[in-house]
């Protein structure tokens, strides 16, 4: 099963340290979305790997996490 998490931040920065770390962990870029005005990052996943998924953008301190 296909799931989306959205992760809101406080800073553009944290959303550009977010991305590094998707694709350094060999994300496609297809697979996820930035905006940078609303500060939020959006990754389409399989269900499988949503905890390694949770992992990485916790690690930058979201304000929200859905």
């Amino acid at each position: 099963m296909v799931k989306t998490i959205t992760a809101v931040y406080a800073s553009s920065g944290a959303v550009r340290n977010v991305l590094d770390d998707l694709i350094s962990e060999g994300i496609p870029n297809e697979k996820f979305y930035a905006d940078f005005e609303t500060k939020t990052v959006k990754v389409i996943i399989p269900s499988e790997i949503e905890p390694e998924i949770r992992e990485i953008l916790q690690r930058h301190d979201p304000v929200e996490v859905r």
